[in-house]
């Protein structure tokens, strides 16, 4: 059995994709495979990928489901893993030659159970670290002390699949179709650390149609997600500031869904009654930047 299954959930993604499929073929290490969890497309991502699959130049799986968002092709790759590791690599980015043997080598020299699994560096094209590094005496965080620390930038994770499996799938909400990935993140901190890889795993470039290009939209379309992952973020945040700001976003989430019953539902009854002026002031926000770009759902 392979060590790490590289997993990568794809919509309509077919003119990217290629990218991602021939850096795994220049990898200087083959215990991988790779995972495509195809969500719904409608272009030739199926066709492209069986093609690859006939070439059988690399390990392939594929998986074809309805569209249910990021989240919900997250749910079937862990559902479907069974290697050691396995790491995200979305359908517009791609890793560096050497990204599979740096994971594996460095997991066997220093991982065990005492860790969730690895947390490295994403970079730019043109070899730019996206946000902070990790400071040299930091041998092991959590994601969520790393930013607490003062820590900036997304970052590669890499997980036990042993893990990741301990924890809730990720809710799926009829007519929406996002819930924030952190939400199975902010879980695990709280039981297990990462250890620390000074190295990029991926390299990224965030394309105009992906959710970090449209938060707006992405909160005006999906209230119940963003309510559902505000609540576990209130009762996970050590910093009491974060946590009336998360209790600002709950609520602004409660009036576009239309929800009535917020407060008699939130686990910070008190701080979400307080933070009410303010999220309803970033409920009135979003609406207008929803209506001025013609963002609502269509």
């Amino acid at each position: 059995m392979k060590t790490l299954t590289i997993f990568t959930p794809a919509y309509n993604r077919a003119h990217t994709l290629g990218r991602t499929y021939e850096s795994l073929l220049r990898q200087t290490c083959d215990d991988f495979e790779w995972l495509i969890v195809d969500d719904g497309s409608k272009d030739s991502t199926k066709e492209l990928v069986e093609g690859w699959m006939q070439e059988g130049k690399i390990s392939i799986r594929y998986i074809y489901q309805q569209n249910q968002g990021m989240h919900g092709a997250h749910n079937t790759a862990y559902r479907n893993i069974d290697t050691e590791l396995n790491t995200c690599i979305d359908s517009d980015d791609y890793i560096p030659d050497d990204a599979v043997e740096t994971i594996v080598n460095f997991w066997k020299a220093n991982g065990s159970d005492k860790y969730a699994g690895i947390i490295g560096l994403d970079c730019t094209e043109n070899g730019n670290i996206i946000g902070t590094s990790f400071p040299k005496e930091m041998k092991e965080t959590t994601l969520s002390g790393f930013y607490a620390k003062g820590g900036k930038g997304d970052k590669k994770l890499v997980y036990r699949t042993e893990v990741i499996k301990q924890y809730p799938e990720y809710p799926i909400f009829e007519g929406e179709k996002y819930v924030g990935l952190a939400y199975k993140y902010m879980l695990i901190d709280q039981d297990y650390s990462l250890l620390t890889l000074n190295k990029p795993l991926v390299v990224v470039e965030y394309q105009q149609d992906g959710s970090s290009m449209n938060m707006y939209r992405q909160y005006w379309n999906n209230p119940k997600g963003f309510a559902f992952y505000r609540k576990t973020e209130m009762v996970t945040t050590q910093s009491f500031i974060r946590r009336f700001k998360v209790c600002i976003h709950y609520v602004s989430s409660s009036f576009i869904a239309k929800n009535h019953t917020f407060i008699k539902e939130s686990p910070c009854k008190f701080l979400t009654f307080c933070a009410i002026p303010f999220g309803f002031c970033l409920y009135k926000y979003i609406k207008r930047q929803v209506a001025k770009n013609k963002l609502f759902k269509i």
